[in-house]
């Protein structure tokens, strides 16, 4: 790390010459008129003192120790080794937010002698390649130059770029520019970064720019937000197809890539984050969202023990965007055509034929723990060793269509993997039942009312959604209390009881790796709510229910304008 505070104060002296143009956007976040338009990720963040101590109160003592850690060496690397402190020397002169910037494999890459590679970090978990640091109190500012003069501090020195003056040092590998661009303080990890900020400062394209970018975020602002967070989506999707085996063309890529951006508003509440996001597409994208919001009645017949659930208003429609955007998203793990190769070899169905026409109506699928009186085997079968199982509903569009599929699987698994196959009841309910030679697995297969076809294979758990649960998930306090119930009508929700399944041993579910399950256990439950806007637009809202618990004995760290990750 360097001094970059040091660097800060010795170019704001430069205020003077401040008023050329207007970058003081009233629609656009602040700032955004500096960054260049292919960055990778954007983010507002905010500088108020109380929001950051909120921040610092989520999570278990594990996560909180962490958080503590990364901002106290932040604030030591960039501020206490440097004689400076936030509260007294920052906080009286920054503005009410600040800017933050990732850049691709190519956005703000330093220059690199030949045969030599950049490294670059993932976003936030690496200092940003950009910070904007709004001036609202110049006198303020110029105090801390003075402070400078009375200080040993490290050397920097001097450079021009197309008029601007810049001042940067080199300290343990890393080179850090400062620059006073109007009313912002601009900081940068290296020389390439601050280069491509001025030049979007003269008149090339900045994200603010972007089509949608403006008019977008507008949607989802708040006063009480603490972050705004943009991706560029067409930059994202090319990181990740040069990051992937998958070799797929830029030119492929361009054509293909329908998506212009993703943005996200975080809110800090009393017992969690809410997420309030939107996506839009590219204003000349030849694709456009089918506008079905048709808000799912099948989470209804879940039961309230249900871990996990996701639903949606159209398999079918689900299944042709997936095989529509595979060619132009590297992080599909699966194509289509191998997914579709392996159903046919496993099941014997041909997902084109005998699956999609009658799968147009709203469906669900759910993790459901398998209580004690359903654990109890069928005479002469070993006992279960699952301790949940998967529930699948789908509203049938053609109701003989889904007979004949349900009829082909019965001959699949009882001629092929050699499952007994019966035809039982169930609550007084017609099902029919496949019964594993090796037992463990078991599979039921059936009918509710209202043409609603369901499947559940693991653990026996059929007898929970057989007719229909007496207390259902949509009724529990958690559900309510979690999954948004705006944009309403929706096209799917999302509803993860992280603290009694990733956080329990009970499901036989794998092993997480260590820092990830560290972070899980700071999670109770997250809710998602999603819809189409219109054919150009996507709205979701989505809520993390987190632990919270207050510090005691712990003194809350100033906050920095760059936010810890």
């Amino acid at each position: 790390m360097t001094t970059v505070v040091v660097l800060i104060s010795g170019s704001v002296i430069a205020y003077s010459l401040f008023i050329q143009r207007n970058l003081w956007l009233e629609n656009a976040p602040v700032g955004a008129k500096l960054v260049p338009q292919d960055t990778l990720i954007t983010a507002s963040v905010s500088t108020d003192p109380d929001k950051w101590r909120q921040l610092q109160e989520y999570g278990t003592p594990t996560t909180q120790a962490a958080l503590m850690k990364q901002l106290a060496q932040l604030e030591k690397s960039l501020l206490t080794d440097n004689g400076y402190d936030y509260q007294k020397d920052i906080q009286p002169w920054v503005g009410e937010t600040v800017m933050i910037a990732y850049g691709s494999d190519s956005t703000y890459a330093p220059e690199t002698e030949p045969g030599q590679t950049s490294s670059v970090g993932l976003p936030f978990i690496k200092l940003p390649d950009l910070i904007l640091l709004p001036i609202d109190n110049p006198a303020q500012a110029r105090q801390i130059w003075d402070k400078t003069k009375s200080q040993k501090v490290t050397q920097f020195g001097e450079r021009s770029y197309r008029g601007v003056q810049i001042r940067q040092t080199q300290k343990e590998g890393q080179n850090y520019s400062v620059a006073v661009l109007e009313r912002f303080v601009v900081v940068t990890s290296n020389p390439q970064a601050m280069n491509r900020v001025i030049d979007t400062y003269k008149g090339a394209a900045s994200v603010a720019a972007t089509p949608g970018y403006i008019e977008n975020l507008a949607k989802i602002d708040t006063a009480q937000g603490f972050a705004q967070v943009y991706l560029n989506l067409p930059v994202f999707t090319a990181t990740a197809a040069a990051n992937s085996t998958r070799e797929l063309p830029p030119e492929q890529l361009a054509q293909s890539q329908p998506q212009q951006g993703l943005a996200t508003t975080l809110s800090l509440e009393s017992d969690g984050i809410r997420f309030r996001g939107i996506s839009w597409l590219k204003p000349n994208s030849q694709n456009t969202y089918p506008v079905e919001n048709t808000s799912s009645r099948l989470p209804r017949r879940l039961p309230a023990n249900t871990r996990l659930m996701l639903s949606g208003s159209n398999l079918a429609q689900l299944w042709k965007s997936y095989a529509q955007n595979a060619p132009s998203n590297p992080l599909i793990p699966i194509p289509p055509a191998n997914l579709s190769a392996g159903v046919q070899t496993i099941l014997g169905l041909n997902v084109q034929e005998d699956l999609l026409p009658w799968m147009a109506g709203e469906w669900v699928i759910a993790l459901i723990p398998a209580t004690e009186d359903l654990l109890i085997p069928p005479e002469n079968q070993p006992p279960p060793t699952l301790g949940a199982g998967v529930a699948l509903m789908i509203l049938s569009s053609d109701r003989a269509g889904t007979e004949k599929a349900f009829l082909q699987l019965d001959q699949v698994m009882e001629t092929r993997y050699q499952f007994t196959v019966e035809n039982t009841q169930i609550n007084s309910q017609p099902v029919v039942q496949w019964i594993s030679p090796l037992g463990g697995v078991t599979a039921t297969h059936g009918w509710l009312e209202g043409n609603i076809a369901f499947l559940t294979f693991g653990a026996p758990i059929a007898n929970a959604i057989v007719p229909q649960p007496q207390a259902p998930l949509t009724q529990t306090p958690l559900f309510q209390q979690i999954v948004p119930t705006k944009p309403s009508p929706h096209n799917g929700q999302v509803f993860i009881e992280v603290e009694r399944t990733l956080n329990r041993d009970n499901l036989n579910l794998p092993q997480l790796p260590p820092q990830l399950d560290e972070m899980i256990q700071a999670i109770r439950a997250i809710g998602f709510t999603s819809a189409v806007e219109d054919q150009h637009d996507t709205r979701f809202d989505l809520f993390v229910k987190l632990k919270i618990i207050l510090p005691s004995n712990q003194v809350p760290i100033p906050p920095s304008p760059v936010p810890s990750p």
